[in-house]
């Protein structure tokens, strides 16, 4: 689960794949069953809003629900792949975009779902199929930055568009299961009229506290 808090402003939980849907797709198998059942828990005990919406001074952060369950649509030749591969539904691009169309021209446009659109390093895995079509379509309704995660490394990428360029967050973990190894990290961001600026804070052992690490800033 990503927890999203602006300076005072707000807060928007965001679910991961295993607080929704990964351990309760055989429910509704390929769409078959009790669909109510995916997101069942994490209703009762958290929200029942899966998409939340948060507007605050220089920005607006659109959620979008990445974990479908076991759908045709993320199923790959991988074996590997059930029940882990994230989907983005046609209505769900259209909810952003009306949502990004009620905030002010100024404000950043940032997409906050779980699943990574661009490939890990070590796990050489994107989290959504139809990758270059989903950053497209970001791109098109002037999407700023991206939050995510699922892969359990961090990353900071930048994805040039022919009209706009994308940064994308990848969170790391704060538990035990980052992978191959890696200390916790979290990333902290500061978005500016004219930039963004992403710093990795990674987990010292030794200071038992988050340190800063690397830092990289990118125009709007």
């Amino acid at each position: 689960m990503h927890q999203l808090r602006c300076g005072g402003h707000g807060v928007a939980c965001h679910a991961g794949i295993a607080a929704l849907s990964r351990g309760r797709w055989w429910h509704a198998p390929l769409g078959i069953g009790n669909l109510g059942k995916l997101y069942e828990k994490y209703e009762e005990f958290i929200s029942n809003d899966l998409e939340p919406v948060l507007q605050v001074p220089g920005a607006t952060f659109v959620g979008i629900n990445t974990s479908h369950g076991v759908t045709l649509r993320t199923l790959t030749w991988n074996l590997r792949d059930i029940s882990i591969i994230g989907d983005i539904r046609r209505e769900q691009f259209e909810q952003a975009e009306e949502a990004f169309q009620h905030s002010p021209p100024e404000a950043a446009r940032v997409i906050v779902m779980h699943h990574n659109p661009v490939k890990g390093e070590l796990s050489q895995r994107h989290g959504l199929k139809r990758t270059k079509k989903i950053l497209g379509a970001f791109a098109a309704m002037g999407v700023d930055l991206i939050l995510c995660g699922h892969d359990h490394q961090e990353s900071v990428h930048y994805i040039e568009h022919t009209k706009k360029g994308t940064v994308i967050s990848t969170a790391g973990t704060v538990s035990s299961r980052s992978r191959g190894g890696r200390p916790s990290s979290v990333n902290v961001i500061k978005i500016f009229p004219s930039q963004i600026d992403v710093t990795t804070h990674i987990w010292s052992q030794t200071k038992k506290t988050f340190v800063a690490g690397p830092h990289k800033c990118f125009e709007r």
